[in-house]
């Protein structure tokens, strides 16, 4: 069973991996260096991330009283301020540090995205471990299909292209081309805004009834949606240009 959970967290984002280093048709990474990178999102990324966001989490925790004094007292706060701020904050610098390691790698600004994505699908293959091996045990198998299958399109997916956004800002810096502060930045809002969408079902059930559950899940899904789209064509267009650099010089 153990081998089960673990194929259905990784298979996912093994196989987005691939869609989206076939994206890119003139010189392609190795699948080596991508698995390389894929797997320090998916162990040293996240550990980074579960201590960081621990800390900052229990400091939070330690202040409450005071943030509830110019926010008011509100019981979603404690989740609004870790899944939107802490936890996109923390999670795409430790990604980001994944590209970091692949800059020798990035020859081409689509290289950075390529790499960007690599490891935050690692990151988001080993979370997605976690959330659904929690599932089983709480929920059984129901609950674990479940999980497994909206976290596999939506939350993967997210990760990578994040990740992307920061990888392709590394990709900048690395080439002389520009900062990568405010890709970190976009990185940043667009994992708020996912997780903002995602956590709306438990935010405002009582406000709006369980159809807040299917607004949220419906605005996850087209965050994502519009990401990979941006994220595969921008790889497209830039490895275009390369080819017909190549074409111009032969």
């Amino acid at each position: 069973m153990a081998v089960i959970i673990v194929l259905v967290a990784f298979v996912p984002s093994i196989l987005y991996l691939i869609w989206i280093r076939n994206t890119e048709r003139f010189s392609r990474e190795p699948y080596g260096r991508l698995l390389r990178v894929f797997f320090f999102g998916a162990i040293v990324s996240v550990f980074i991330a579960i201590v960081f966001e621990l800390i900052l989490t229990i400091a939070f925790s330690q202040n409450i009283e005071r943030v509830y004094q110019y926010l008011g007292e509100n019981p979603s706060l404690p989740t609004i301020v870790l899944a939107c701020v802490i936890a996109p904050f923390v999670e795409e610098a430790a990604k980001g540090l994944g590209a970091l390691k692949a800059r020798k790698f990035l020859t081409e600004l689509e290289n950075g995205i390529v790499y960007g994505a690599a490891v935050g699908l690692g990151f988001a293959a080993t979370e997605n471990l976690l959330y659904e091996n929690a599932a089983l045990i709480e929920g059984g198998a129901q609950a674990f299909i479940a999980t497994a299958v909206i976290r596999s399109i939506s939350s993967a997916l997210l990760h990578a292209t994040s990740s992307a956004v920061m990888g392709l800002g590394i990709a900048r810096k690395t080439l002389r081309m520009g900062g990568w502060g405010m890709y970190y930045l976009a990185a940043v809002a667009m994992h708020s805004l996912f997780n903002f969408a995602a956590s709306f079902g438990v935010l405002y059930e009582g406000e709006v009834g369980e159809i807040a559950y299917t607004i949220g899940l419906a605005a996850a899904l087209m965050i994502v949606f519009v990401g990979v789209s941006a994220m595969r064509s921008k790889i497209r267009a830039l490895d275009r240009g390369h080819v017909r650099k190549a074409r111009k010089i032969v």
